[in-house]
């Protein structure tokens, strides 16, 4: 919807085809018990200057700083994230905490995974947080959501998500906090949009449309078309074909290019070898206002399916309005072969309360009514050794003239939502400008692109780069 705002800002004609009933993807909102929800927790934070110029340009003054709380639900126990020392040696007790540090402090002497054999998420986590708090605060969350153990999970999904976060770190960061060291992921403050996370690429298919492109809401595209190496146009899943000179595509990577027809055997397995994870949103509408003051809970406790719950009286009034009722909504993650993703939304409603009902945070109030989202092919697995079989589907991909796949689903990227936004721009700029972006380095070396600015109650406030 990024790349179609800036291209229709620049005078392309300009059509998009959306195969649900509202733009905006994982990151739409919708209605529900009168009430406005979004598909689980999504906050917007960038600091590049571009990201966040664009997305006030489209919101305008239409949305609130929200402050974060974020927490870890272990072992009926809550700890703050990010670290929060004395909350951490309350929950731990002094002894546990001691042999978290004294594990860390063994890794720093003595790795368990020295050199090339730290290609792994475990390893990786292992080595800058030591192996206890590992198992305590990573491997159970971890493999909820990827299905895969963590010695399986690749490194890359660590570097990427965590970056260069440690437990050294955290401790100097809770004890000495220096704000121009704050670890980016970990920001309390995030700016929400009043009408929901989708209502800003909402506005973006009114401006596009009022600038004279098209959208086609409920219309999913079955394949692009090719005459070689040049793309043609897209063929609809109803048959009918239309023809363009340039194919921007958010389909996941792997239908893209099995897709395309006849490809190499060595691209073929590559593709196969890609895997994505699906997701299962469960909503409880629940009789109370004040269940708990989290947006999100992150659930790291193995004898519980969920890995993650939103809150939705947490984030701004505007969703619930006058509602005296609390919407929640539990995420479980699968494969499309799991039993668990072809279950009946009663099965499913039904764990979702009793997981709730658990953990104490519903008190007494009543569990109205409950309501099931599946989402297909939504988190792409980082599964190790994914990256040759990725790198030789990008080399493939290069080859075509006139095809830019893009965003979390078409570039296999784990993006927040600021990277798939900058994609969007970097997009339009090569097709408007014929600039050379390389749009799959996004999210790899993304800080190469950033010119640092920060959202605040009052607009865009520039930042002194860091170096």
């Amino acid at each position: 919807m990024t790349a179609a705002f800036e291209l229709s800002r620049g005078g392309a004609d300009v059509v998009v085809y959306e195969a649900g009933d509202v733009v905006g993807g994982l990151a739409r909102s919708f209605n529900l018990w009168d009430q406005r929800v979004d598909l689980g927790p999504h906050r917007f934070f960038s600091t590049d200057a571009r990201v966040n110029r664009l997305w006030l340009d489209v919101v305008g003054r239409d949305y609130k700083m929200v402050d974060r709380l974020t927490r870890i639900y272990y072992q009926k126990r809550f700890f703050h994230y990010p670290l929060k020392p004395l909350n951490a040696l309350v929950n731990m007790g002094v002894v546990n905490a001691g042999r978290c540090l004294a594990s860390y402090a063994k890794e720093k002497v003595r790795p368990s995974y020295p050199g090339a054999s730290n290609t792994s998420f475990e390893s990786w986590v292992v080595d800058r947080f030591g192996r206890r708090l590992f198992e305590m605060f990573f491997k159970s969350y971890s493999e909820k959501l990827w299905g895969i153990s963590c010695q399986d999970l690749d490194a890359d999904f660590a570097a990427q998500r965590i970056k260069k976060f440690s437990l050294g770190e955290a401790v100097r960061s809770a004890l000495w906090p220096r704000k121009e060291q704050g670890h980016k992921t970990l920001v309390d403050r995030f700016a929400y949009p009043i009408g929901g996370t989708g209502a800003v690429y909402e506005r973006m298919a009114e401006l596009v449309q009022s600038r004279g492109g098209r959208l086609h809401l409920r219309t999913p595209v079955k394949r692009a078309l090719r005459e070689g190496f040049d793309i043609r146009g897209i063929e609809l899943t109803d048959g009918r074909i239309e023809p363009f000179d340039h194919v921007i595509s958010t389909m996941p990577l792997t239908l893209l290019v099995r897709g395309l027809g006849e490809i190499p055997a060595d691209v073929q397995a590559a593709v196969d070898a890609l895997k994505f994870r699906n997701t299962i949103l469960v909503y409880l509408h629940v009789d109370g206002e004040n269940l708990f003051p989290d947006q999100w809970l992150y659930v790291h406790s193995p004898d519980l399916l969920m890995g993650r719950v939103t809150n939705f009286r947490n984030w701004v009034p505007e969703l619930y309005g006058d509602k005296r009722t609390t919407i929640l909504a539990l995420e479980y993650w699968c494969y499309e072969n799991d039993a668990l993703w072809t279950e009946s939304e009663e099965i499913l409603i039904d764990r979702a309360t009793r997981e709730m009902r658990s953990t104490g945070l519903l008190g007494d109030a009543p569990v109205l009514a409950g309501h099931v989202v599946r989402i297909p092919r939504c988190y792409p697995v980082y599964a190790r050794g994914y990256g040759e079989h990725l790198q030789k589907v990008v080399a493939y991909l290069r080859k075509f003239n006139g095809l830019t796949p893009i965003g979390r689903y078409g570039a296999f990227k784990y993006n927040n939502q600021d990277h798939s936004i900058l994609m969007g721009v970097l997009a339009a700029e090569n097709l408007l400008e014929n600039q050379t972006h390389d749009l799959w380095a996004v999210n790899t070396d993304y800080e190469s692109y950033q010119e640092d600015a920060l959202i605040t109650e009052t607009g865009l406030v520039e930042e002194p780069a860091h170096g």
